[in-house]
């Protein structure tokens, strides 16, 4: 909850030309609902993709004050959404069959859907941290067919690695990334597991992005804090591999 509309804009427009060559990934931001529309008209043509911050479990439209529809965001001119955020399951509640419920509300409007996953300090020091993410994974992506899987893409996001400073080691990221991996080949296929995109989030900056990608199971970044001035988030695309 960043940004007025203007700000959004110029943040945007400012990241434009810093991220232009950038063919080596792609780039998504995720503005504000206000924002949405506005700034998807000033990136038209650009090479950066915008994302819902978020979504409405409901596909339906109806009396569901206050929620923001799948396909709205979709008319609006995002690509992307993001459901299922640390700050979604643990100030809003959210449970496993809440996202999953939105990530096929996503998918039914023609979206890509990154799903959030990640476990509490206390869950990774009480050494149950991967059957949480196990439960995330399996519960946030069910009923999901083989075609759906083409426009999934998991964010593992470690809680007690958000905006504290603390950053999980590119060897702990790698761990749980590729237990991950692991999961969805047991409830998917080898194939489709192999080509998912796992993001890390969690305290990225441009200094420790690098560390992170020459891991094999890190195909990306989930940027937070560093994403709000374009120049910090522009280091960050164009890390040096």
């Amino acid at each position: 909850m960043y940004k007025l509309i203007a700000e959004s804009v110029q943040t945007a427009v400012d990241l434009k030309p810093l991220v232009a060559n950038a063919n080596h990934c792609e780039v998504v931001i995720a503005p504000v609902f206000t924002a949405l529309k506005t700034v998807t008209d000033r990136l038209e043509g650009s090479n950066i993709h915008v994302a819902g911050q978020d979504c409405s479990t409901e596909s339906k439209h109806g009396a569901h004050t206050g929620e923001v529809a799948a396909d709205m965001l979709k008319d609006a001119g995002a690509s992307h959404v993001i459901v299922g955020h640390s700050e979604r399951r643990q100030f809003y509640h959210e449970s496993d069959d809440f996202v999953n419920r939105k990530a096929l509300a996503a998918l039914k409007a023609g979206l890509t859907v990154i799903v959030c996953v990640g476990e509490t300090l206390e869950q990774r020091d009480g050494g149950v941290a991967e059957r949480v993410v196990k439960g995330q994974v399996e519960g946030g992506l069910r009923d999901l067919t083989a075609s759906d899987l083409e426009r999934i893409i998991i964010a593992y996001e470690p809680v007690w690695a958000i905006g504290t400073g603390r950053t999980a080691t590119p060897e702990q990221a790698q761990e749980m990334h590729a237990f991950v991996r692991r999961v969805f080949a047991g409830r998917f296929s080898q194939e489709a597991a192999a080509a998912l995109r796992i993001l890390y989030g969690g305290s990225v900056k441009p200094d420790n992005i690098a560390g992170l990608m020459k891991q094999p199971d890190v195909d990306g970044a989930l940027v937070g804090g560093a994403s709000l001035e374009a120049e910090s988030f522009a280091k960050i695309v164009n890390y040096d591999r």
